[in-house]
């Protein structure tokens, strides 16, 4: 059985590869406006790749200003390389460092300004573009928390990533353990799905105590002549809670949570992708459908046999169905066309149902009657009848197989969407990914 990464490597590959070379050397080339629209997909698709190739895993730090978010990060790095200041708000916008672990695994840390200081809008993008692209999350907090954190909290949880609780400076709220934090966060809580949502995803387990820069302590002194001398010393950094919990976090689940993040990013990034090519191809796709309409009208029709009359009505509306996928660049095999063409059948009730059976009594029917001149006339007006009922039954498939196209670019074998579940389904009940497991799957 192949790890998490590899099996969402050979994904990505198959969904870059299939993309990538429809939109140079696919049967319906796109047009300039089409290849430059998707490209950002394209793009983010290869980095989603390229990140799983390297192993790279992004950590990105989140709270109200002046919460220590940047000493939180420093400590873990064990330097100072993220500026600190006892003026509010120096960290400006997203900044990015290398924190070196060993076992071949690039960490990278992302300090973001106070949530509390940016203008609503862009605070909440600049929020989620960080979330999107990190792997997990420390949210930092010192002393009550506020209901502007909590409610920060709960929107940071809509990335759909694991979450850290760090109670930043212990030092000056010793008495406050980790059961005490948690009792913080669930005064806060209401009732609403969201809410259960985040406390389902935040345990006490989740919550992590550290004094990432003590403050100053007063020590005193006394020499053997009786003197008392007072210095101010500053304690070493208290973070080998949170740093544990990162390195214990990654060794369990970091194939799987750097695998899940990368293909939730390539699904969004697919699901847009294959958006806009509905979109800047809905002419030609609407044309196309009402073309094998007539043929299929046609085919129905004139076909004077009764069984090819519904032989060739099929062949039609499957021909129809890898056509659409083609012009819209998604991958589909016969088998995959044919499976498709029944699960239409079946999902669009009595409507395709009906014209099969339509199709049967009056190909009888129209059969009969082809031997008898007298009849010729009826023949004519059953064949116009069954044609123009095929017509609008190839009409209905090539509607309803546009949504399942939409719908269903990330399934298949070896699809985004079947990995993500064939992960989550390997995952341990109690592990912090698996109880994102209704999020990730999102389908």
């Amino acid at each position: 059985m192949s790890s998490p990464d590899q099996a969402a490597q050979r994904s990505l590959q198959q969904t870059l590869q299939w993309y990538s070379s429809f939109h140079r050397h696919g049967r319906y080339r796109p047009s300039p406006e089409l290849q430059a629209a998707v490209r950002p997909q394209l793009q983010t698709l290869q980095a989603a790749l390229t990140k799983l190739e390297h192993n790279a895993i992004r950590i990105a730090a989140f709270g109200l200003v002046s919460r220590g978010k940047s000493a939180v990060l420093n400590a873990l790095m064990g330097e100072q390389t993220l500026i600190t200041s006892p003026i509010n708000g120096e960290t400006k916008y997203p900044q990015s460092v290398r924190w070196q672990v060993g076992d071949g695994v690039q960490i990278e840390l992302i300090d973001t300004p106070g949530l509390d200081e940016i203008a609503g809008q862009a605070r909440a993008q600049m929020a989620q573009d960080v979330a999107r692209q990190a792997d997990l999350i420390l949210f930092i907090v010192a002393g009550d928390m506020t209901r502007t954190e909590y409610e920060a909290l709960r929107d940071l949880r809509q990335s759909q990533k694991p979450l850290i609780l760090v109670f930043n400076k212990i030092d000056l709220y010793p008495e406050l353990d980790q059961g005490l934090i948690y009792q913080q966060l669930q005064r806060w809580a209401g009732s609403g799905a969201e809410d259960r949502a985040l406390q389902a995803l935040l345990s006490p387990a989740e919550v992590v105590r550290v004094a990432a820069a003590p403050a100053p302590v007063l020590v005193r002194s006394q020499w053997p002549d009786g003197r008392i001398q007072e210095t101010w010393e500053t304690p070493p950094p208290n973070i080998e809670p949170l740093r544990g919990k990162i390195l214990e976090l990654l060794q369990r689940e970091g194939r799987s949570l750097l695998a899940l993040n990368a293909l939730v990013q390539a699904r969004e990034a697919t699901e847009t992708l294959v958006q806009k090519t509905l979109e800047l191809r809905a002419t030609e796709a609407e044309t196309m459908i009402l073309q094998y309409a007539r043929w299929k009208g046609l085919i129905v029709g004139l076909n004077p046999i009764v069984v090819l009359d519904v032989l060739g009505g099929a062949i039609a509306d499957l021909a129809l169905i890898r056509s659409l996928a083609k012009l819209y660049g998604l991958p589909m095999t016969s088998f995959a066309a044919e499976k498709l063409w029944r699960k239409i059948l079946f999902s669009s009730g009595t409507l395709l149902l009906s014209e099969w059976g339509s199709t049967l009594v009056l190909g009888a029917g129209k059969t009969a009657s082809l031997g008898e001149p007298s009849l010729w006339g009826t023949w004519t007006t059953t064949a116009l009848l069954q044609g123009g009922l095929a017509a609008y039954g190839a009409y209905v498939v090539g509607k309803v197989a546009q949504q399942y196209l939409e719908q269903g670019c990330t399934w298949g074998e070896g699809g985004i969407n079947t990995t993500i579940q064939t992960i989550l389904n390997q995952m341990d009940r109690h592990m912090v990914l698996a109880r994102l497991r209704q999020d990730l799957q999102h389908f």
